[in-house]
């Protein structure tokens, strides 16, 4: 079986199990998921949500952004890694979105992730969730799924994207990120996967699997 005749069985029982096909982050609007993504960094959707569910009551546009400073910006976020160079980052990208594009969100990658703190995973959640478009997002539960099963090996998240967008049939691109995270977050754990109810277990490449023995 080839790799793309591999994949396609992968992602037929993928979309089976009837998983997840929406970010665990909250947010508003365009701009709010924007900024919980970025702030989503080397950091948990639950942490990200703790940490903004007062901010985005009193912020959900670059303006307001602006106006509550990254003093204030700061005190809200203190609870998630980076903080503070997050906050500056969001300062610095609300004024561009300001400044160059009345306050709206881009839809190219290109201008995406020439913004402040926002890299190719973030502007793939933004263009995928936003604008519908059929993105891959590699956040170390893709990496790590797509590595283990062999449908998207790369020592580095952009090689595992491109590997992915050659692979995956156009048909499941626009669910295939959130997919494959709950199929991270749920079954094939960094520690301990639960190789056991895997039903994926006849493609996977995983040379430590798990059997709970």
């Amino acid at each position: 079986m080839n790799i793309q005749a591999k994949t396609n069985k992968i992602f037929q029982k993928l979309k089976q199990k009837k998983l997840q096909i929406e970010t665990d982050l909250v947010y508003t609007n365009a701009y709010t998921l924007l900024v919980a993504v970025v702030l989503s960094a080397q950091s948990t959707d639950v942490g990200v949500n703790k940490a903004t569910q007062n901010l985005f009551k009193k912020v959900d546009n670059p303006l307001q952004m602006l106006d509550l400073g990254e003093k204030k910006l700061i005190e809200h976020i203190k609870t998630i890694g980076l903080y503070r160079n997050k906050a500056k980052n969001v300062i610095a990208l609300s004024k561009i979105l300001i400044d160059q594009y009345n306050s709206k969100i881009p839809n190219t990658m290109e201008k995406l992730i020439a913004l402040p703190g926002v890299g190719r995973k973030t502007a793939n959640v933004v263009l995928n969730v936003v604008f519908k478009q059929p993105t891959i997002a590699v956040d170390t539960h893709v990496f790590r799924v797509s590595n283990r099963l062999g449908i998207g090996t790369g020592k580095t998240p952009e090689e595992v994207e491109k590997k992915l967008y050659k692979n995956i049939p156009s048909k499941y691109l626009m669910n295939a990120h959130h997919w494959l995270i709950m199929f991270g977050r749920y079954t094939c754990k960094a520690q301990s996967p639960l190789c056991a109810e895997c039903n994926l277990i006849d493609y996977c490449s995983y040379n430590k699997k798990n059997y709970g023995k």
